[in-house]
């Protein structure tokens, strides 16, 4: 099984000079924690999480409503083909401890792929619960 077969197809988006008022708008719109930020001609830029929101525009006493996404994004991404199997997605999630997945085809972003996206395919879930404590190994509980 690749990908394709289980990806997000329809995928919430911005761009990278909207700003990051915005993008947490989108974010409890759509309850996500992240969205992949995406230039006028479909390619894949980086991707802004709630996290980056807090930590480099709040925290940073910076106003969302004058804060580019584009300043706060995460450029370095882990990505996919729409072609690659399950098992090597799942342990690209698991190397970079990310629960989501953005899938390129020529640098344009095609879809997203979640941990709970493998989990609904039958056949490799194993490979969801996997990745799940891989990315999981480094948290503390109290």
């Amino acid at each position: 099984m690749i990908v394709y077969d289980v990806m997000n197809k329809h995928v919430v988006t911005i761009s990278p000079e909207e700003s990051a008022r915005q993008a947490a708008k989108l974010l409890f719109r759509y309850n996500i924690g992240s969205v992949p930020v995406v230039a006028a001609n479909g390619r894949l830029r980086g991707i802004v999480t709630d996290r980056d929101i807090l930590l480099r525009c709040i925290a940073a006493d910076s106003d969302p409503d004058d804060t580019p996404v584009s300043e706060i994004m995460t450029r370095s991404m882990i990505t996919a083909a729409p072609d690659t199997e399950i098992p090597e997605a799942a342990r690209r999630m698991s190397v970079g401890q990310v629960r989501r997945l953005p899938v390129v085809d020529g640098g344009r972003l095609v879809g997203m792929l979640s941990l709970a996206d493998i989990a609904r395919s039958r056949p490799v879930a194993m490979e969801a619960g996997a990745a799940l404590s891989e990315i999981s190994a480094g948290v503390v509980r109290k």
